[in-house]
Formats: C-alpha cells, sequence, structure tokens
C-alpha cells in the first residue's frame, strides 16, 4: 500500500466533502464521501442517485487471472507507456481445487503456462505515473500467492478507498472502509489507461446494526439474513453502507466477508465506517 496515496486523498477532502454539503444541502453517508472525494470533476457533476453517470478516479485497479488477460490486451491497445494508476494481477481463478494445494498448483501452472507468462511479462513492460523508483512493473502476483480479496485486503485496501477490480467479489475491501466495486475488464483497461471510470450513481441502502453475535452465529449469517430480505436483485445498483453499534463488533475480516457476500444481493458494493476493529487489522498488516 502507498501511504502517499492515502494521505494525498485525505488532504482533499474536506475541502469536497464542504462544497458537497452546500450542494447536496445534507450531511453526508460514508458512501457520499468516498464518491465525491473521487469525481473526477465535482463542480461539473451530476449528482442524482440512481439516474446520473458518475466519472470516478479510483485508486487502483485489481485483476484475476482469468480477465486480467483480456483486460492487460485492452490496456495494452491504448499505447500507454505506464499504468496510470497502482494496478496488480492476482493468479488465483484458473486453479481448481481437487487434488490438494501441491498437485493442483502444478497442475494449474502446467495447464496455464502460455497465459501466466504473459501476464508476468506483461506487467513488466509497465509501471505506475506516481512512482518512477517502482522497477517492478504493474503488481504481479503469481499462482499460489492468494486470493485476490484477500491479499487486497491485506496489502492494497485502507479507509475511504475507491478500488475497482475485475471480479464481482471486490467488495470484500469494504471491511477496511473503502468502496471496492466489481468490473469488467475494459472499465479496468481504460482506468490503467488514465480515463476515468463511469458508473450509475448507485442508490443507498442503510443496515443499522445493533446488539452483538452471540453463540454459533458468524458475519455470514448477517448477510445471509439481509439476502433473504432483499434477494438476489434487491441490491443492484445500490451501495449497502452499514453502521451502528453493532458494526464496531465484528472484526475487519467479519466485515469483509459481509461485504464480500454482498455480490449475491446483486449491490454495486457494501462498506463498514471505520473504527477500532479496522485500526487493529490495519495494525496486524503492518499499515499502521
Amino acid at each position: 500500500m502507498s501511504m502517499d496515496l492515502a494521505k494525498k486523498l485525505y488532504a482533499k477532502m474536506p475541502e469536497v466533502f464542504a462544497k458537497a454539503r452546500k450542494q447536496f444541502g445534507r450531511g453526508l453517508t460514508l458512501a457520499d464521501k468516498i464518491l465525491v472525494s473521487h469525481a473526477d470533476n465535482f463542480d461539473a457533476q451530476i449528482w442524482e442517485r440512481g439516474k446520473a453517470m458518475l466519472a470516478l478516479r479510483p485508486d487502483r485497479v485489481a485483476m484475476q487471472d482469468a480477465t486480467a488477460q483480456m483486460a492487460m490486451l485492452q490496456f495494452m491497445q491504448a499505447n500507454k507507456e505506464k499504468a496510470a494508476v497502482p494496478s496488480t494481477i492476482h493468479c488465483d481463478h484458473l486453479i481448481r481445487a481437487e487434488m490438494g494445494s501441491e498437485k493442483d498448483l502444478l497442475r494449474a501452472m502446467d495447464e496455464n503456462r502460455e497465459g501466466y507468462n504473459f501476464l508476468a511479462s506483461a506487467a513488466k513492460n509497465y509501471d505506475f505515473l506516481e512512482s518512477a523508483s517502482n522497477k517492478h512493473g504493474i503488481g504481479f502476483w503469481k499462482p499460489g500467492a492468494g486470493i485476490i480479496h484477500q491479499v487486497v485486503l491485506e496489502n492494497y485496501a485502507f479507509p475511504g478507498c475507491l478500488i475497482i477490480g475485475t471480479d464481482s467479489h471486490t467488495p470484500n475491501g469494504g471491511g477496511l472502509g473503502g468502496l471496492a466495486i466489481g468490473v469488467g475488464g475494459a472499465d479496468a483497461g481504460e482506468v490503467m489507461a488514465g480515463l476515468p471510470w463511469e458508473v450509475l450513481h448507485p442508490k443507498l441502502i442503510g443496515v443499522r446494526l445493533t446488539g452483538k453475535l452471540n453463540g454459533w452465529a458468524s458475519p455470514k449469517d448477517v448477510i445471509l439474513y439481509l439476502c433473504g430480505l432483499l434477494t438476489v436483485k434487491g441490491g443492484t445498483n445500490k451501495i449497502v453502507e452499514y453502521f451502528g453499534p453493532g458494526a464496531e463488533t465484528i472484526s475487519a475480516t467479519g466485515k469483509g466477508t459481509i461485504c464480500n457476500m454482498g455480490a449475491e444481493l446483486g449491490a454495486t458494493t457494501s462498506v463498514f465506517p471505520f473504527d477500532n476493529k479496522m485500526v487493529a487489522y490495519m495494525n496486524i498488516t503492518d499499515r499502521a
């Protein structure tokens, strides 16, 4: 994670929040704050939930190996020398779990050798605009290095960030108080090429959590209950924002699980507010 990236974002937030409160005529939710602070041009942007198209500037792009191949091919067509934002490739989806980790990994390396070689070499050809000292190109997480969503949570997500990823369960990053949103390969390629990301301004569902989990209950039960209420279409074109005293009792990884499974609602993404559980997780993953 680049601390400079977070500090630069936080530095501009007070000014844009004041603008947004004045323009909206109300206070801001956490989702509002993240969206307005990533607007390509706040003053020119129309803000109307469910109707307006937003032009946003994500902090990061994450790609899994099955979709990264097309995303990288599309990005290469832009003829750019460097990626405009920090980007990473994670080789996890093409590994089939059948015979145990060691055998499964060896088989994946054999079956997908051409794809892995392409992604590794393509990543080395590019660098980040903001980091001339980075000699590793676009980040490449080789097969066996970890599941994309967990790697992003452990290394790259931070409170207030906007991350797009080429997988439907990218919202896992909401466990650290950011908006992490699943997109198609074309969207990822465009952002890497320097274009703003366009998305329908999501509507908002607020979920107030009270009490705390007891006995055999786990964070997964929270989202399963919500799925029962809203069904697989109830979250379409909406951000689910959790809050309330109950949210503070759930671990950061538990929050990540709830946000991850928000995809089963069809939600654009889900997010939790910053709290001491996130502080503990940032500390333990060396991002104090």
